[in-house]
């Protein structure tokens, strides 16, 4: 188990650790944009339409609506990252890490646009008659590299376990045990066997309780997070200027923050802006592919919506609350696990 977690560490190292990961994911954003003209602009009034339903065909081939499809991607990107995410890159990027989450959202908008319309074209109906899709498919039929195709699903399922499963019920079950008292094991379980009964459903039943859930979920913490802004009125403008003045210049340290620097700011917000909306990921091609969409590349104009709300409007609420009411320089004692430490050999200063 030592020498898993060992190897789990060094991996991440070589990903999240470095430079070259993100910077491919950002910069295939970038290709994609300039080569496609700038879909997210262009496509993004025409999104919304869709996904009310103007342009809604009963007879389209699909097992879920647009905006069911859209609201399951988003059900498995909202959450951890969101919060989490977005605190982790303040306290160690400083302010000017949420302007970089931002530019990784409008570049993430073509990446999501581009994987969910190749999801969708490549689909396949199953002998149930059931609609199956993403990027395991469009790999095996449209670059006819079927290994690669199986080797994306096996490290998917990992994924899904991993950073789509386990931060969040580990953060679900903590703060119901410090603040309930109740146990992490029984969290675990009454969330499991809810689970359990949704995804038993297929598809559909996953559509339906997430078209259902999310907006909800959406109204609760935004109502939550604008009582504490509201409350803080006067620190919004002062907020947004901490975040535009220090983008080149890095950030002074402050109360509990030691200070970064631009490079680490660019870093960590870039990182946690992927983490966050998951542009390039391939787990929201998964769910696109089900809607009923007359032309692929409809679902793929739906899908450039998916990063802007989860990163440019929540991550924004989020970077919000924690600068308005002034938590990100205040200091707490916290215990952090390995895996969010950076480990130096001798001394170390950055001027």
């Amino acid at each position: 188990m030592v020498a898993f977690n060992d190897f789990l560490l060094l991996l991440d190292g070589y990903l999240s650790g470095s430079w070259w990961f993100p910077a491919f994911l950002i910069g295939t954003g970038i290709f994609f944009t300039a080569y496609l003209g700038f879909p997210q602009f262009r496509f993004f009034a025409h999104g919304w339409r869709i996904v009310t339903g103007k342009y809604a065909k009963e007879d389209a081939e699909g097992e879920t609506t647009p905006f069911e499809a859209l609201t399951t991607a988003m059900s498995g990107a909202v959450g951890t990252g969101n919060i989490g995410g977005v605190a982790l890159a303040i306290w160690i990027g400083g302010p000017a890490a949420i302007f970089w989450m931002w530019i990784t959202a409008i570049f993430g908008m073509t990446t999501k646009f581009v994987e969910v319309t190749m999801a969708h074209k490549y689909r396949t109906t199953l002998s149930d008659g059931s609609i199956s899709g993403g990027p395991m498919y469009y790999i095996e039929k449209s670059f006819n590299k079927r290994w690669a195709g199986v080797l994306f699903a096996a490290l998917m399922m990992i994924c899904a376990i991993g950073s789509g499963n386990m931060p969040q019920i580990n953060n679900i079950a903590s703060v119901l045990d410090s603040t309930f008292s109740i146990p992490k094991l029984m969290t675990g379980l009454v969330l499991g066997v809810m689970l359990w009964m949704i995804i038993a459903g297929g598809i559909k039943r996953i559509a339906k309780i997430a078209s259902k859930l999310v907006p909800i979920m959406a109204v609760i913490y935004f109502g939550g997070a604008l009582v504490v802004v509201a409350e803080n009125y006067q620190n919004i403008i002062p907020s947004f200027h901490s975040i535009f003045s220090q983008v080149f210049s890095g950030s002074a340290a402050a109360g509990g923050f030691l200070g970064a620097s631009f490079a680490m700011s660019l870093k960590l917000g870039v990182a946690r802006g992927l983490y966050s909306n998951e542009a390039g990921q391939g787990s929201s091609p998964i769910a696109h592919a089900s809607a009923k969409a007359e032309h692929s590349v409809e679902q793929g104009m739906v899908s450039i919506l998916e990063p802007f709300i989860d990163t440019i409007v929540v991550c924004s609420v989020t970077a919000l609350v924690i600068l308005s009411s002034g938590a990100w320089t205040q200091k707490y004692d916290n215990t952090f696990e390995r895996s969010s430490m950076a480990i130096f050999a001798g001394s170390y200063a950055e001027r």
